[in-house]
């Protein structure tokens, strides 16, 4: 028992001696910086540019040869891609003549990744965006195309307006012939007031067109030229009118046609009892 105790107390100093010296005495590599390679095979949290750039600079001292292998297009590596240090050893043929030249060189391979969920969220955020800004420039649009419509309108109504009133050299005045326009039409309806429906509506237009024909001959001319403008548009409605009107022509035509024979026909009676009354007196001499 006393020999057990005594063995524990002189073994227990050695084997913590050996451990220390084991730990203190063994060969390990201390690196003053991160080593360049990845010692542990984990995807980094973010692919920035800042990974790419350090990759091309190490990339640096390779042949052109190389880099036109490597890198096809010198486009830059996609969001969705990742690059990664690879080693491609030298061929024979360009191999360097001396020992202390690097016989490797680093190219950079691109490797594609999935897209992320917060990526995915991008893409459609995006969607959204657009979607939203080509409904405001429609909106925005017709309600320009809107403006702009009734805008021109306004002009197109005031001009029409402008172009019916007379020219100052014309000396026709609007205020004095409307009254007497107003006038003619109420005394149309007051002469036909006992007549039947027909009659009293007809009347009181008659006589105001025909008091607006008389007293403002160049407003009246303006406002039909702007009528027969509207009317054009129906080819019916027009034709209708230039019938009406042919007629209307026609008729005053043959009125005064037969107007100048009665008249004639008056005059020759008139002369000829002129000249029998002529002829009664002198035989009565």
């Amino acid at each position: 028992m006393a020999a057990r105790v005594l063995l524990q107390r002189r073994v227990a100093p050695l084997t913590a001696a050996v451990l220390v010296g084991t730990v203190a005495f063994y060969p390990r590599t201390a690196h003053a910086e991160a080593p360049s390679d990845r010692q542990y095979p984990r995807k980094p949290i973010y692919d920035d540019d800042f990974d790419v750039l350090a990759l091309r600079a190490k990339a640096a001292p390779t042949t052109a040869t190389t880099t036109a292998a490597a890198l096809p297009t010198a486009t830059p590596p996609s969001p969705t891609e990742e690059a990664l240090p690879a080693t491609t050893p030298v061929p024979a043929a360009a191999a360097p003549s001396s020992p202390f030249e690097s016989t490797t060189t680093t190219t950079t391979v691109l490797r594609t990744r999935a897209p992320t969920p917060t990526d995915r969220l991008a893409s459609q955020i995006r969607l959204a965006r657009l979607f939203v800004y080509a409904q405001a420039c429609t909106v925005e649009d017709a309600v320009n195309g809107a403006m702009a419509r009734a805008f021109a309108l306004e002009q197109s109504f005031t001009s029409t307006v402008a172009s019916l009133a007379p020219a100052r050299e014309s000396g026709e005045k609007l205020m004095p012939g409307l009254i007497y326009v107003l006038v003619a039409g109420m005394a149309g309806s007051i002469v036909a007031r006992n007549r039947n429906v027909l009659l009293r509506g007809a009347a009181p237009l008659a006589l105001g067109l025909g008091a607006a024909w008389t007293v403002l001959p160049v407003t009246m001319g303006n406002v039909s030229g702007l009528v027969w403008e509207y009317e054009k548009r129906v080819p019916a409605v027009a034709d209708a009118h230039l019938r009406t009107r042919e007629g209307v022509e026609r008729g005053v035509y043959m009125a005064r046609v037969h107007a100048d024979l009665a008249q004639r026909k008056v005059y020759e009676g008139v002369r000829e009892a002129r000249e029998a009354l002529e002829g009664w007196v002198r035989k009565g001499k």
